[in-house]
């Protein structure tokens, strides 16, 4: 039986989808409020949301650009293109590679949780306890 092989995801690429996502829904409930436009008030519903939807999306792709300019540019090792990292652990925008600048976390499987703050203190803690 073939090994299924885990396919990692840019947190950059992910917020952008997201945000595309939610064009695609406020387009869709605009869409909706055209086909029922002969109930004004029920048009009037799905012509306010589809637009909050949209909104929406375009402070996500603002806070995401934002947070982009922050990210650390780096080299990936294996297709050797520019991408950009963000948090501990991310992945290659072009060829998915898990990718890590923290020296403790090579060679460890590749797990999203080292992003995470109680991660860190949890890795803080016993480092602390190892050295006593």
């Amino acid at each position: 039986m073939a090994q299924q092989q885990l396919v990692y995801s840019s947190k950059i690429n992910k917020i952008r989808s997201f945000a595309l996502l939610q064009v695609f829904i406020g387009f869709a409930f605009m869409y909706g409020g055209i086909l029922s436009k002969k109930i004004e008030w029920l048009m009037a519903i799905f012509m306010i949301v589809g637009l909050l939807f949209v909104i929406f999306s375009c402070v996500v792709y603002f806070w995401i650009g934002m947070l982009s300019t922050k990210a650390v540019p780096i080299v990936c090792p294996s297709c050797e293109k520019p991408t950009k990292m963000l948090g501990r652990v991310d992945a290659c925008m072009h060829c998915k590679q898990p990718l890590t600048l923290d020296k403790d976390l090579e060679g460890k499987e590749f797990d999203e949780k080292y992003n995470t703050r109680k991660y860190r203190k949890e890795a803080k803690r016993k480092a602390k306890e190892y050295k006593k």
